[in-house]
């Protein structure tokens, strides 16, 4: 007869597992909670003590940390003088071990959990034993995943158990026993860059296929979910999303946050804002976001930071989207959307408040991890440089187009007047060229004669201001800092326009 030890906190599927060991000729011995949970349910089952001799102490976090324990899972059955050993000691082989931990995630998930309750939820005796079953993997098997008992059962009656299926679950093991570390080890962290970083993420789907078709991908979210995410997003109508729509989703939740004091409107493309607009009312600022980019925003996506409401659905229906974002949908709003098949309609939990959190990109070797830009400025932080000093309204229109550059791909220039983006230019590695392109789309707007110019970073030279000046821009904000700034603010002068340095840069590379 072997024997498996079973001591798991998730009890999915045990009794029926315990089961279909016992009729493939295994004894069970179980500790604590999963014991009484088993001989309730009618399982045969003997206790840990029985077999160590030795007591459960220090409530319970003393009971399988036991060299009859460890070493019956630790022995090279192959190994003549390991097995002489077992016998010399009288240590029975455990042949298979199935274990999962202590609900660490769940209590410190838990709201107003204490220090002390978090460290009572750190396993120690489960991951022991666990490392030691997935060393010796060879000899026993090694669970901890319930998802698998059906496929172990059946290996087992087949007497089938290959030399692959067991390092496919010793590899899932100790990746349990990482990631359960890594909980640990993150939630106890208080350096912000500490000295080994450790990650943790589930996996939540397969992706059809990443970037692009001949790429593969899978979508992995935070051991931790966020709430404002896009993984944690509702998806009321369409299909999965795609990596690519991921990417774009996750970049217009980021720019809509900075805009949650009033009707907001964002349409993205490629992960920039192809237009943005505020209002007093959703629709208005639809309406304000569709005009500013009328071409771009085809196939793209569209968040808003109210509910959508029915005459906004009408006016958004009217054009080919991809996904649509949005804290809720009226009832008429959602069927007159949901006629389109492929169109997702998701749902987001708003929030102005984006967490203090490290952002992760991997590069070849290695990865980079910076704060996230959680940085808005307001007309206070401003200094006005010019001669020409601005309107109320012209800093008002400066301040919603500071807060709006920071969402584009630098070099990022940003057109604004009030509550409305007019021309954005993005990504050109020359930052006059970003400027034409902003307004190529911003001249033909009819409130072009209110316009502000917002830069992401400084200029190094005085061209920007000249072009901006000669093409009708009144006031540009931008940070300052490059050693020809005498140049660009004498240009000003000479033009008669507001620049105003914010002092900070917003790259988004």
């Amino acid at each position: 007869m072997k024997r498996a030890l079973l001591s798991v906190s998730d009890k999915r599927g045990l009794i029926d597992f315990a089961k279909g060991l016992i009729e493939n000729n295994y004894e069970i011995i179980s500790t604590g909670g999963t014991l009484k949970f088993l001989t309730e349910a009618g399982v045969k089952a003997k206790a840990v003590e029985e077999i160590t001799g030795f007591p459960e102490i220090l409530d319970g976090r003393v009971k399988t940390l036991h060299p009859k324990i460890h070493a019956a899972l630790l022995a090279k059955r192959e190994n003549s003088e390991h097995m002489k050993t077992l016998k010399d000691h009288d240590i029975t082989p455990i042949d298979l071990l199935a274990v999962n931990l202590y609900p660490f995630k769940e209590t410190i998930e838990k709201k107003d959990v204490s220090y002390d309750q978090t460290i009572e939820n750190i396993d120690i005796g489960g991951p022991s034993m666990l490392r030691s079953a997935a060393k010796n993997a060879r000899d026993v098997i090694v669970v901890v995943d319930p998802d698998d008992y059906d496929s172990i059962l059946k290996e087992i009656a087949n007497d089938d158990l290959s030399h692959d299926f067991r390092r496919h679950l010793q590899a899932k093991t100790f990746r349990h026993t990482a990631a359960y570390d890594a909980l640990i080890a993150n939630y106890l962290s208080k350096e912000e860059y500490p000295e080994k970083l450790t990650v943790t993420y589930d996996k939540d789907f397969d992706l059809r296929y990443g970037e692009n078709p001949n790429q593969t991908a899978a979508v992995y979210a935070d051991a931790i979910p966020k709430a404002y995410s896009i993984l944690q997003a509702k998806i009321l109508h369409g299909k999965k999303l795609s990596y690519n729509n991921i990417k774009d989703a996750d970049a217009a939740l980021r720019t809509i946050a900075d805009f949650q004091d009033q009707p907001t409107v964002v349409t993205l493309k490629h992960m920039n804002p192809a237009g943005i607009g505020q209002a007093i009312t959703i629709e208005k600022a639809w309406d304000k976001a569709f005009y500013a980019d009328d071409i771009s925003i085809f196939g793209g996506i569209v968040v808003l930071n109210r509910e959508v409401d029915l005459a906004t659905a009408q006016k958004i229906h009217t054009i080919f989207l991809e996904i649509i974002i949005a804290p809720g949908f009226s009832e008429e709003a959602y069927q007159i959307l949901a006629k389109k098949k492929n169109l997702r309609l998701l749902t987001v939990a708003m929030t102005n408040t984006l967490p203090k959190e490290l952002e992760l990109t991997s590069v070849l070797g290695g990865a980079v991890v910076q704060e996230m830009d959680r940085l808005v400025e307001n007309a206070a932080d401003f200094e006005v440089v010019s001669s020409a000093k601005p309107t109320d309204e012209q800093l008002e229109a400066l301040v919603f187009a500071q807060k709006a550059v920071k969402h584009v791909k630098s070099n990022a220039i940003l057109i604004a007047a009030q509550g409305q983006t007019l021309g954005i230019g993005a990504g050109q590695p020359n930052r006059i060229d970003s400027v034409k392109i902003a307004f190529k789309h911003a001249e033909a707007k009819k409130n072009f004669d209110q316009a502000v110019l917002a830069s992401d970073a400084f200029f190094p030279m005085d061209d920007s201001v000249e072009f901006a000046a000669e093409h009708g821009i009144k006031a540009i904000v931008e940070p300052g800092g490059s050693i020809k700034d005498k140049d660009s603010i004498a240009m000003a002068d000479k033009l008669g326009v507001v620049l105003v340095f914010s002092h900070n840069r917003h790259f988004r590379h």
